[in-house]
């Protein structure tokens, strides 16, 4: 009995000739990326099959990822090569080239040892301390400003300059490193970046941008209510005003008398003047809500002098709860 593992017309690679066109499909990506490096570093144009990708089809770009991205490839190394790169992308944001570049170029040296006869794994072994040779020289080399924090913030200013060195605000890289670094800074040690939003706005030039002092929540107030709020104590809620219809699923009233239906109206006022009064009295000045807010309680918010904002969206809820250190 035979089974078929193959798909029709599929071809199989072994030995030296699947170890070569392995490294020649990683030294191929390496070199299609390596002249995007550097300050003399120079532009790609991306064309796509399908004309999908700018208006016309066309991406112009010298970003190692987003070329990585954008390029077909059915060579095993080569993928392993783009996953090298969104893995960088992830967890540091910056080197996404150098990281393909240099695998690219141990490739071309283990290959130069693999036509010496020198088995792949002595290879590897090899590779492997020289990673540890390569960790041990840099902690060797490393200082830390951790106590002095002018150099410390020296330190931190040159690493974002260094990054956005490659990117398209390298033209305003001192403002945006000087941003980069309030904004880490002001985390006091967290690393959780959900903590810093950027919001971005049409319009206007790069060198517009700026960081804010406080927590902005792009949301308008609702009517006759307090614009300016000193000492606020914040309300973050997930919880439905617009209780002025009967939302009971399936249910059927009928009424013989058109003041019937003024009394169902009037008790479901006195519900939600119920539900803002409970609200009030926990001494709030500001409710944030990420549902929306019907007319008659916003009145009701308004006559106890609460600043009441309405449809405030998830991200913004849970970060405003993240930062004031409040619960939902």
């Amino acid at each position: 009995m035979s089974a078929q593992l193959f798909n029709e017309g599929a071809t199989q690679e072994r030995a030296e000739n699947a170890r070569l066109s392995n490294i020649i499909g990683a030294i191929a990506v390496g070199d299609l990326v390596k002249s995007t490096l550097g300050p003399k570093g120079m532009d790609k144009i991306l064309q796509s099959a399908s004309g999908r990708g700018g208006d016309d089809g066309l991406v112009v770009t010298n970003d190692g990822a987003t070329i990585l991205k954008s390029i077909p490839l059915d060579n095993a190394a080569a993928k392993v090569l783009v996953n090298i790169s969104k893995v960088q992308d992830d967890e540091v944001g910056d080197g996404t080239t150098s990281v393909c570049v240099l695998a690219a170029e141990i490739l071309r040296q283990a290959e130069q040892l693999l036509e010496q006869r020198i088995h792949p794994q002595t290879i590897i072994d090899g590779f492997r301390l020289a990673t540890a040779s390569a960790r041990a020289a840099l902690e060797q080399a490393a200082v830390s400003h951790a106590d002095d924090k002018q150099q410390w913030r020296e330190d931190l200013l040159s690493i974002a300059r260094t990054t956005l060195s490659s990117k398209v605000l390298a033209a305003d890289k001192h403002h945006f490193a000087e941003m980069c670094v309030d904004a880490v800074l002001r985390l006091k040690g967290s690393t959780n970046l959900d903590r810093i939003q950027i919001i971005k706005k049409t319009g206007g030039k790069v060198s517009d941008s700026y960081l804010s002092d406080g927590f902005i929540l792009n949301k308008k107030v609702g009517v006759n209510q307090p614009r300016s709020v000193k000492d606020a104590r914040v309300l973050v809620a997930n919880t439905p005003m617009d209780t002025d219809k009967v939302k009971v699923f399936g249910a059927k009233i009928k009424v013989s008398d058109v003041s019937q239906l003024a009394e169902i109206e009037r008790a479901e006022r006195e519900k939600m003047r119920a539900k803002v009064q409970k609200i009030a009295a926990l001494g709030i000045n500001v409710f944030v809500n990420r549902q929306l807010i019907y007319n008659w309680p916003e009145q009701l918010f308004a006559d106890a002098g609460i600043m009441a904002i309405e449809h405030a969206d998830f991200d913004g809820v849970e970060r405003l709860a993240l930062v004031t250190g409040g619960e939902i």
